[in-house]
């Protein structure tokens, strides 16, 4: 018994330890590899979740780096503002012709080579870039491609991902309900249309003297942007096709030379539709169904 007793602490010790050790090695496995099975080596490990997309907007001036202090910053002066203003009956027509022009907006994959004047795309850009952004930040980055070189590598990178992502990732349901819109890895118009327009969203910006600023909600600002985008090709008739490359997001921040801070969050081939186009023959849900009026 008295032998007992004093091994009792020790065995106490030497159990805490091991769970202990157990524990931290199992947080260091999941924190670094989430998802990713036993065995798999590490330069093979291509998960399902972009993890370059992961939202920084939680980032403060505790995380390394020399953060800006927010009352660094001037006071912004506010001036007056007054909108032009239209009778009843023109809004309403207003808001009747517009919604008429974005209802024809289409997502499309057949998209003419024919070249598209470079100004009408930097004012598209302009527009975008009015969107509304946490903290005034504009945490957004268009990068327009029209070198055929650039855009074939480009391709290259997309086609190899997305032929993992149909084959492997994305299961044989996701896989099922899109055959009926006739998609698949091979991405022809990434070499044809006459602009690719990437959008990159800055999970923080960068100042002239160094120092970092953070972006608050700059994933959801981004998106804002691209709505207003997708409206603004809509209006000068050109066409496009959302796409969210997965798991090329590094790649093609490299291969643009673009800063660490910048992530991938869609891709837009941009120019007319070809003469052949054509579209899924898709039905839009009746307002009853995407509006609750209380």
């Amino acid at each position: 018994m008295a032998l007992l007793s004093v091994l009792t602490p020790v065995l106490a010790v030497v159990l805490c330890l091991v769970i202990g050790f157990m524990l931290v090695k199992s947080r260091e496995t999941t924190s670094t590899y989430p998802g990713k099975a036993e065995g798999t080596p590490k330069a093979e490990f291509r998960p399902w979740v972009d993890q370059d997309l992961q939202d920084d907007t939680e980032i403060t001036a505790d995380e390394d780096g020399d953060w800006m202090d927010s009352n660094e910053e001037e006071d912004l002066q506010h001036v007056p503002y007054s909108p032009q203003r239209y009778p009843e009956e023109t809004m309403l027509e207003r808001s009747k012709d517009f919604y008429t022009l974005l209802n024809q907006r289409r997502s499309v994959r057949f998209i003419s080579p024919e070249p598209v004047p470079r100004e009408v795309i930097d004012n598209v850009i302009r527009t975008a870039g009015t969107a509304p952004s946490g903290a005034h930040t504009e945490p957004w980055t268009f990068v327009v491609v029209s070198d055929p070189e650039t855009k074939h590598k480009i391709r290259l990178i997309v086609e190899e991902e997305e032929e993992v992502n149909y084959r492997q990732r994305m299961g044989e349901k996701w896989v099922s309900d899109l055959a009926r819109l006739r998609t698949n890895w091979i991405k022809e118009y990434l070499d044809v249309a006459p602009y690719l327009v990437l959008i990159f969203k800055q999970t923080y910006g960068i100042l002239p003297n160094g120092k970092k600023k953070t972006h608050y909600y700059n994933e959801i600002s981004v998106s804002i942007s691209c709505g207003i985008l997708l409206a603004a090709l809509q209006n000068v008739g050109l066409v496009t096709v959302t796409t969210t490359p997965l798991n090329c997001g590094p790649q093609l921040r490299l291969l643009l030379k673009r800063p660490t801070n910048e992530k991938l969050l869609m891709l837009l081939p941009v120019g007319y539709p070809a003469s052949d186009a054509t579209v899924p023959d898709l039905e839009r849900k009746p307002l009853d169904d995407i509006m609750v009026h209380i």
